[in-house]
Formats: C-alpha cells, sequence, structure tokens
C-alpha cells in the first residue's frame, strides 16, 4: 500500500461543530440581562442599540432611583454626580410606570450639573412600524 497524499478534506464535520457552537452562544445569548434591576422600559417605533455608556441611572416602578446598583436619593444622586467630568456619558433607564415628575427630577439633576452626554433607553415597539 502506497501513502496516498490527501487531496481535500471532509468540511461535514467541522461544519457541524460550527453550527452546535453557534445554537449554544445564541442560547446562552439571551439570557444575559441589560440590568439587575428589574425595568418594564417604554415602547418607541425607533429603539437603537447604543454603546455602553459609563454611568448608569435607573428608576423602577416604585419610583426609586438607582445610580451603580445602589438605591439613592436626589440628593444623594446629586452629590455622587458632581464630581464626575460633565463629558461623561449616562444612560437613563425608567420603568414605562414611573410618574413623568419623578423622571423629570432626576433629568433636571442631570442637567443642572451640565451633563450634555445624557440616553434615554427604550425598547422597540412590537409589531408597530408607525408611531
Amino acid at each position: 500500500m502506497g501513502n496516498k497524499p490527501i487531496d481535500h478534506l471532509n468540511m461535514i464535520p467541522f461544519i457541524d461543530i460550527m453550527l452546535v457552537l453557534l445554537a449554544i452562544v445564541l442560547t446562552t445569548s439571551s439570557f444575559i440581562a441589560s440590568g439587575r434591576i428589574p425595568l418594564q422600559l417604554p415602547d418607541a417605533a425607533t429603539s437603537e442599540p447604543d454603546s455602553k455608556p459609563s454611568e448608569m441611572i435607573e428608576i423602577d416602578a416604585a419610583g426609586k432611583i438607582y445610580h451603580g446598583e445602589k438605591a439613592v436619593s436626589l440628593n444623594e444622586l446629586r452629590s455622587r454626580l458632581a464630581p464626575l467630568d460633565r463629558e461623561t456619558p449616562f444612560l437613563l433607564r425608567a420603568d414605562k410606570t414611573v410618574q413623568l415628575q419623578r423622571f423629570i427630577d432626576v433629568a433636571d439633576v442631570l442637567k443642572q450639573l451640565n451633563f450634555t452626554r445624557v440616553a434615554v433607553q427604550t425598547q422597540a415597539r412590537a409589531g408597530d412600524d408607525a408611531p
């Protein structure tokens, strides 16, 4: 028996392995949560994912304010944000059932401290193309 060089490579096993790896990645990625505070984000016709800002402020359904996963009052929030650079990007996440005044109070603190890079997180409206 002569040693015959391999002139082709069977790709089927490699494709099977890649499909299994893809299924594992897609399954596990759906379990990654965007935040630990349970929120029902408001719906918007256009909701685009944004790059992860360095600071996040969340308001839950009861109106509690969280900064860095710690519940804070408005005054505590103001004192925690005061030393930060004014170009620090913020992501403001609020439950859709929260009172508008509570949301405005937090936005007002950011405005008073002259933060200009503030984004509000929403989720895409399901099955609705028109605003």
